[in-house]
């Protein structure tokens, strides 16, 4: 398996997110929600090749305090998102959403939320910034970002 399967099997949630707007970020989880329930075939898909991926080693290969990591797919290659990976189980990495984000949540361990969004889907809008902190347990993240825009802390 690889990164490509990954990105195939993401590619009904891509045709979502197409044109879906990020400014009313409840109305976008809405959304993803509806079309994309945690317990439905897609997601049930994308997280048993998350979970394969980690596995077998070609997914979250880096690490960093409470996360590890890895880039999926980069933005000219995913209909203008880059998508990276995140097994989270603690604080991550400040950063600002320039043109919104959008995550894909799946528990890993325990009762874990995300910022507060139990697995699903969780959508922050443009502008908006933050500390991505997993409580209660570990999730895997999978997170959008249009255009790969986003602002991180830098030193």
């Amino acid at each position: 398996m690889s990164n490509e399967m990954l990105l195939d099997a993401l590619s009904p949630v891509l045709d979502h997110l197409d044109g879906l707007d990020l400014s009313d970020a409840r109305a976008a989880r809405e959304s993803l929600n509806a079309a994309f329930p945690p317990g439905g075939d897609v997601m049930r898909k994308l997280a048993a090749l998350c979970d394969s991926g980690r596995a077998e080693g070609w997914l979250c290969t880096r690490e960093a305090g409470a996360s590890r990591f890895s880039r999926v797919a980069k933005a000219d290659a995913a209909r203008g998102f880059s998508i990276d990976a995140v097994l989270l189980s603690g604080d991550g990495v400040w950063h600002r959403h320039t043109r919104g984000e959008i995550n894909c949540m799946f528990n890993v361990e325990g009762a874990p939320k995300f910022c507060g969004f139990e697995p699903g889907w969780a959508v922050f809008p443009p502008g908006s910034e933050h500390v991505p902190a997993v409580t209660d347990g570990s999730m895997m993240i999978l997170y959008f970002l249009p255009g790969g825009e986003a602002e991180w802390k830098r030193g």
